[in-house]
């Protein structure tokens, strides 16, 4: 799949880069202003958890199409240590640092859709996507991205 936005996340000031990028991709994808500001949000989270539980990891952004709706697809990726309980660590309030415990869920919330594949010892893969308004039956999803097909 093609990836229009890589963002290595080895330092704090990527996550800000990171969360940038969502911005911009969800704004010039059409997204309404709020819904943009979810995306980036939610990538700020998955991107934090990366830097602080990881030890580093990627954001990637995709443009993604389905039907006649287009939508932004987040992937976070690392080989950190895992999640050894994916319902645990989407409950709000669970942490294993001094945080909130409002990371994952949140993120969870503010997007249409989200998938975590993890593994003890091997690492984590989040999938995530937010999805545009429905476009009239007589327009094709169109972007100023190569669009994926879902």
């Amino acid at each position: 799949m093609p990836i229009f936005a890589h963002v290595p996340i080895m330092q704090e000031f990527h996550i800000a880069e990171a969360r940038r990028a969502a911005l911009l991709m969800a704004l010039d994808l059409g997204l309404k202003r709020t819904e943009a500001y979810y995306v980036a949000t939610a990538v700020s989270e998955l991107a934090t958890n990366l830097f602080l539980h990881a030890g580093g990891g990627d954001i990637q952004l995709s443009v993604v199409a389905r039907s006649n709706r287009l939508g932004i697809e987040v992937i976070a990726q690392d080989e950190g240590p895992g999640i050894a309980d994916v319902a645990l660590a989407l409950s709000d309030g669970f942490t294993t640092s001094n945080g909130l415990g409002c990371g994952l869920p949140g993120a969870q919330r503010l997007m249409d859709e989200m998938e975590i594949d993890s593994e003890v010892g091997r690492g984590t893969r989040i999938l995530a996507r937010k999805w545009g308004p429905v476009l009239p039956q007589d327009r094709e999803p169109t972007s100023s991205y190569q669009v994926v097909e879902n």
